[in-house]
């Protein structure tokens, strides 16, 4: 697997002034006729093909004329009085995974190249009723199994940071792609980190919101579905808060999503956050093979806390992690044998499928209802005894990955901090516990490690409390100066 490098490429280049603006300052000039959309679409496609090439975020791009062409009708609206809503003109790329009408909905995988669908996901719905022009997607693992952005079809998504290592995953060509300013804000999902684990490995942030926030349909089954969810990713919390305004709010065709006046998360996020008391998760008392060095520039990082008049104290082991490991592995082989149970057993389609996938499939098949009722079951243990932590404390703070980004050409890490992994996907085990207990949980940066690689938190919050947390995302941006650290790659050349 060759990470995505091109030699032809140049070593750095200047952020052109547009696009170094924050989404909520180009909504503002776009408004006000300042700026132009064929203008952000312009300098938005000579800085992708800059730099695409190199980093692989965006795939399936549609051709420059019609790009330029939609910019232009939204700026004849403009000119006709019709703002169509604070994303008018914004370039946007929805992740891969999302159905996208006109555009191919791949998975990125081969058994599904060029795949078209008819209709757009409710996120892709609501994109388009903003104003934005879709113009490609953003690349993930194929069917978004595995934090490391790399698939048969479109290739390797490389760190925004250092293209040599992984971008992290499966939102790693919407995290990249922030990170370098090709994208205003942008979509994800996550399952198992997803909107975490690349969000803090390229310094920007992802919100898991909890579940039900955003609804995720049409899909085959609305009712059970309750591991993955979509949502926003930006390079600042008000831009996160603004595009969960976008994505959030009720939809009938999912029965379960939440109600709630979406538009809450358009105030000023600056609040007082004296007094909220954190609890460190950590490694949960050992039991996590968390790289050293990233765990202790982890906890030096609660520092920040401090700075924001947040006590933080150390949550000591309060749960058999192991069983939440294996409940976890019971309900994602359940939901991922109805998504995939159509090409394993189509032998034309089986072998294209990644072995990842079989084996997730193979492994379903020897569920029975007793294994998966004691999944559900420890499932509810889980989140009774974080509901009792929150008792006590305001937010729950863990790492947002075991290891720093690794070499791109990997398919996974076989070991962390010298303890074998026995699965594709056991490297990021500290990501399931606020995936199973459904809350809203943000991955914010970190700093960063010798090699000047990004690293992360999560920062958990009670349940349908988005905007406490991001709340808590804003203070912590403005107190920590990971902010004013770009990517090597758009540093002005010496």
């Amino acid at each position: 697997m060759t990470p995505p490098l091109d030699s032809a490429a140049p070593a750095s280049v200047a952020l052109p002034d547009i696009l170094a603006a924050d989404a909520l300052t180009l909504s503002r000039r776009i408004r006000s006729r300042e700026l132009s959309c064929l203008e952000l679409m312009q300098a938005t496609l000579v800085h992708l093909d800059a730099l695409n090439p190199r980093f692989n975020a965006v795939v399936s791009r549609i051709e420059p004329e019609l790009a330029l062409r939609q910019a232009r009708d939204k700026d004849q609206l403009l000119d006709q009085g019709q703002w169509q809503g604070w994303m008018h003109g914004f370039p946007q790329a929805p992740k891969d995974l999302t159905a996208t009408a006109g555009l191919p909905t791949t998975f990125g995988s081969p058994a599904l190249a060029g795949n078209m669908t008819a209709h757009d996901s409710v996120v892709v719905e609501r994109l388009r009723r903003e104003g934005a022009i879709l113009i490609g997607k953003t690349n993930t693992p194929e069917f978004g199994l595995g934090s490391h952005t790399y698939n048969p079809l479109h290739g390797v998504t490389g760190n925004a940071y250092d293209p040599t290592r992984s971008a992290g995953g499966s939102s790693g060509g919407t995290a990249v792609a922030l990170a370098l300013h090709f994208l205003p804000v942008a979509d994800g999902s996550d399952m198992m980190g997803s909107l975490r684990n690349p969000a803090a490995w390229n310094n920007v942030y992802g919100l898991r919101p909890g579940f039900g926030r955003v609804p995720m349909a049409p899909a085959a089954d609305v009712f059970y579905q309750q591991l993955g969810t979509e949502g926003p990713m930006a390079r600042n919390p008000q831009d996160l808060a603004w595009l969960l305004s976008t994505l959030a709010g009720p939809d009938a065709r999912a029965p379960l999503s939440l109600p709630g006046d979406p538009l809450q998360y358009r105030q000023p996020l600056q609040a007082d956050l004296r007094g909220r008391r954190v609890g460190w998760l950590g490694d949960f008392g050992g039991y996590l093979p968390i790289e050293p060095a990233l765990l202790a520039a982890n906890r030096a990082a609660l520092s920040h806390f401090d700075t924001l008049g947040c006590p933080v104290e150390e949550v000591a082991p309060f749960f058999p992690m192991e069983r939440l490991w294996r409940s976890w592995c019971v309900l994602r082989q359940l939901i991922l044998a109805g998504h995939l149970g159509g090409l394993y057993g189509n032998p034309a389609t089986r072998e294209l499928l990644k072995p990842e996938a079989r084996w997730e499939f193979e492994q379903s098949q020897g569920l029975d209802a007793a294994t998966i009722a004691q999944a559900m079951a420890t499932r509810s243990e889980w989140y009774a005894a974080v509901m009792k932590l929150f008792e006590r404390y305001d937010h729950l703070v863990l790492p947002a990955a075991q290891l720093p980004p690794f070499d791109a050409r990997w398919h996974w890490p076989d070991q962390v901090a010298g303890r074998a992994m026995d699965t594709y996907h056991r490297w990021m085990e500290v990501v399931i516990g606020p995936s199973l207990a459904g809350v809203p949980t943000a991955g914010v940066p970190a700093g960063f490690d010798a090699a000047g690689l990004p690293q992360g938190l999560q920062i958990m919050a009670r349940p349908q409390a988005e905007l406490a947390l991001l709340q808590l995302c804003e203070g912590w941006y403005q107190a920590t100066p990971w902010r004013h650290q770009s990517p090597p790659v758009l540093r002005t050349p010496v």
